[in-house]
């Protein structure tokens, strides 16, 4: 049983969780439009990264403002330096891009001139007016910090494997769901 002072919180579980399923979501489905063929299929592939997008974007302000508020436990005992520095800055940089990354494609897509449907529901607005050239950086950029994010995501996704089945310690088992 782990200490309840090392444990994640309830509500921290939840937002990880829910991130991790929205950040996959957004990555596969940023894939999937771009290898479709043009057409409304690749549209609504479109259509739907961009909402699971602006959800990355609140669900990161959300986490952030809980941290804010309950700070995350500290790091299992035991750990080298090296480990606890590459783990801090690991998760402030998969903050910063999943806060980054958003906003990019936003101001991307509305330079490209296409409207931004959060699932049918409303438009976010302009943040740019349209203009191609601004758009052939953004747009790029966003993809390559969407590669930035996966290869981070990697690193994460390893790093808790290997305290679990290396290590044998308590880092991934504290944000598993339950007890």
């Amino acid at each position: 049983m782990i200490d309840a002072a090392l444990r994640y919180s309830v509500p921290a579980k939840f937002f990880h969780w829910l991130s991790a399923a929205t950040i996959l979501t957004a990555i596969v489905l940023g894939f999937a439009m771009l290898e479709s063929d043009p057409g409304p299929r690749q549209n609504q592939f479109y259509d739907l990264h961009r909402s699971f997008g602006f959800l990355i974007l609140l669900l990161t302000a959300a986490r952030l403002s809980w941290r804010l508020y309950s700070p995350p436990p500290p790091m299992v005992a035991g750990l080298p330096v090296w480990q606890e520095r590459a783990a801090r800055v690991t998760h402030a940089a998969l903050y910063i891009l999943l806060l980054v990354m958003p906003f990019v494609g936003w101001a991307g897509t509305s330079a490209f001139g296409a409207r931004i449907s959060i699932f049918g529901l409303f438009d976010l607005p302009m943040i740019l007016e349209k203009d191609e050239a601004v758009s052939k950086v953004l747009l790029p950029l966003h993809g390559a910090l969407g590669l930035t994010l996966c290869a981070l995501l990697f690193m994460h996704i390893g790093a808790a494997l290997f305290h679990h089945f290396v290590r044998k310690d308590d880092t991934l088992r504290r944000m598993l769901p339950g007890g």
